[in-house]
C-alpha cells in the first residue's frame, strides 16, 4: 500500500527515536549501577561456572555485553522505520495560481503619446498675380542667313584630333549588404513555450504553453523591495523576438512603472530556456512576442 509522508513527520519521528535510544541508555546505565551498588562479591563467592563464556566476566550481572543483541536488534528497527519514512516522503513542487493571467496575454500595449503644443494659425492665403500688359509694337530682329554650300574649289581644313587619356577604370560596386531578415507579428504557427510538445491542438497547446510560461515567470520574479516599499503596482511590457533556433534576442522595455520593475522582468526574460520557434508556411521565422508582467502587492 502506498501512502505519502511529510518533510515535518519524518523530522518528528527521528526526534522519537533519538529521545527514546537517550532513555533507554539512561534506564540502563541507572540499572547497573544499582547493581554495581550491591555486594556482588559475597553473592558470587564460591559459584562454579557451567562454561568459561559465561565466566568471561568476573561479575555476570553487570555484563554490558548481554545486552548487546538486544540493542543490535533496537537499532535494526529505527533504521528499517527511518528508511521506509524516507522513501515514502513525498515533496510537491509550489503550485503557482496563473489562472487568473492567462487571458492578458493577447492584450494589445496601449502606448502613452506625449502631448503637443497647439499647432499654429495657417498662413494667410497668397497676394492675387498682377497682370502686366504686352504692347503691340515688339521689335523682331532680323536674321542674315549666310550660303553654307560647297563646292569643288572650297577648301576645307582637316579637324585637329587632340587624344585624350583613357578615364581610369569605376572602382569595384560594395559588396551587397546581408538584409536583415524580417520579423513577423503574426505567423501560421505561432512560437510556443517549451513543455508542450506533445500536445497536436493548436488551441490546447497554446493554453499549455502560456500556462508553463506564466508559472515560469512568476515562479522566478523577485517584487524589487524599492518598489514594495512605495507600494508601485501596475504591469510592465516587455518585448523580445524569437529566433529560428527558439533562442531569445532584442529583449527591450516597452512599458515601465518603475522602481526596478522593469528591470526584474528582463532579468526573468534573459532566463527563459528555448522556445518552439514560430513557423509561416512550414518553415521556421523570427516572430516578435510582447509579454506583459504583473505585480500586485498582496
Amino acid at each position: 500500500m502506498d501512502f505519502e509522508v511529510s518533510g515535518s513527520l519524518i523530522v518528528y519521528v527521528g526526534i522519537a527515536i533519538v529521545m527514546l535510544t537517550i532513555a533507554l541508555i539512561f534506564i540502563v546505565r541507572s540499572t547497573y549501577v544499582k547493581r554495581s551498588n550491591s555486594n556482588l562479591a559475597a553473592k558470587h563467592e564460591g559459584k562454579a561456572f557451567s562454561s568459561p563464556l559465561e565466566g568471561r566476566t568476573k561479575y555476570p550481572d553487570v555484563d554490558t555485553f548481554g545486552l548487546s543483541g538486544t540493542f543490535m536488534n533496537y537499532g535494526i528497527l529505527a533504521a528499517i522505520i527511518l528508511m521506509i519514512l524516507a522513501f515514502s516522503w513525498t515533496q510537491y513542487e509550489q503550485v503557482i495560481d496563473i489562472s487568473h493571467l492567462l487571458g492578458t496575454l493577447d492584450e494589445e500595449i496601449e502606448m502613452e503619446t506625449p502631448r503637443t503644443a497647439e499647432p499654429p494659425p495657417p498662413p494667410p492665403p497668397p497676394p492675387p498675380p498682377v497682370i502686366q500688359e504686352v504692347p503691340n509694337d515688339v521689335s523682331v530682329e532680323t536674321v542674315i542667313q549666310q550660303d553654307q554650300s560647297i563646292s569643288e574649289e572650297t577648301v576645307v581644313d582637316a579637324p585637329v584630333v587632340i587624344e585624350k587619356a583613357a578615364p581610369p577604370p569605376p572602382p569595384p560596386p560594395p559588396p551587397p549588404k546581408e538584409e536583415e531578415e524580417e520579423i513577423f507579428k503574426v505567423v501560421e504557427d505561432q512560437p510556443a513555450f517549451p513543455g508542450c510538445e506533445g500536445v497536436s491542438d493548436k488551441t490546447e497547446k497554446k493554453k499549455c504553453a502560456e500556462t508553463k510560461m506564466l508559472q515560469f515567470i512568476y515562479g522566478n520574479i523577485k517584487y524589487p523591495a524599492i518598489a514594495r516599499e512605495n507600494g508601485v503596482e501596475g504591469t510592465v511590457y516587455v518585448k523580445f523576438v524569437v529566433e529560428k533556433d527558439g533562442s531569445i534576442s532584442a529583449p527591450e522595455i516597452v512599458r515601465d512603472i518603475g522602481a526596478g520593475c522593469g528591470e526584474e522582468a528582463m532579468r526573468v526574460v534573459n532566463l527563459m530556456p528555448k522556445w518552439e520557434a514560430g513557423k509561416q508556411r512550414g518553415r521556421p521565422v523570427r516572430v516578435q512576442f510582447n509579454l506583459p508582467v504583473k505585480y500586485k502587492l498582496e
